[in-house]
């Protein structure tokens, strides 16, 4: 089957640490080290007849809000034709660490903002990635109560906005059942090279790429 990414596409991968994971500020094709760079090295050479164009704008620790208030000059500029969004463990992991909890209605209100403005402004296809947790160290099983509801989210948006979805959460939990959480994610929250690769890999077969 032909994946659903067109000749020409630009991708652009919007998102906090686990999509930004070192990439440069200064130069579009320097993609940092993670699942963006991934997909992008698999994909185009797998099909380097689509001239595919791939951009990635993840910053470290950005929130919902952070996304809102740089998604004209991170996403609408930059006129891309697909849009792939991982966001949400910050807005769950502050509340934690700093005691600066976003609110599940704070949280769906921004999200559906940045999503409304694509489909007004840009003549582009959306792929939603759920945030995602796993339990180690210890405290992070008490984030399930902040993030549960944040990763539902999520998933009402992907259908209210039609969009393609990589549930990355329930993907991570059953890599946790073949091997250690640490060994996908040493903290919980920032992937491994095995973890960065599960989600390429999830998001690559949610676009019916080749693998």
């Amino acid at each position: 089957m032909s994946t659903l990414i067109e000749d020409g596409a630009v991708v652009l991968f919007q998102g906090d640490s686990i999509t930004d994971c070192g990439r440069s500020r200064s130069d579009d094709r320097d993609l940092g080290n993670g699942y963006a760079n991934m997909i992008a090295a698999w994909f185009n050479a797998v099909y380097p007849e689509k001239r595919v164009r791939f951009i990635n704008r993840g910053i470290s620790g950005n929130r919902v809000r952070d996304l809102v208030e740089r998604w004209q000059r991170d996403c609408i500029d930059l006129n891309p034709s697909w849009v792939s969004i991982l966001i949400g463990i910050n807005d769950c992991w502050r509340r934690y660490d700093r005691n600066d909890p976003t609110p599940v209605e704070v949280f769906a209100a921004g999200y559906r903002r940045i999503l409304t403005e694509v489909r007004e402004k840009l003549n582009a296809k959306i792929i939603l990635c759920e945030p995602f947790v796993l339990p180690v160290p210890e405290d992070r099983k008490m984030w399930r109560e902040d993030l549960d509801p944040k990763i539902q989210v999520v998933r009402e948006l992907a259908r209210e906005f039609g969009a393609l979805y990589v549930h990355l959460d329930g993907i991570f939990a059953a890599a946790a059942a073949k091997r250690e959480p640490e060994f996908w994610a040493p903290d919980g929250v920032h992937p491994s090279q095995a973890g960065h690769a599960l989600i390429a890999r999830a998001w690559l077969q949610t676009v019916k790429a080749e693998l």
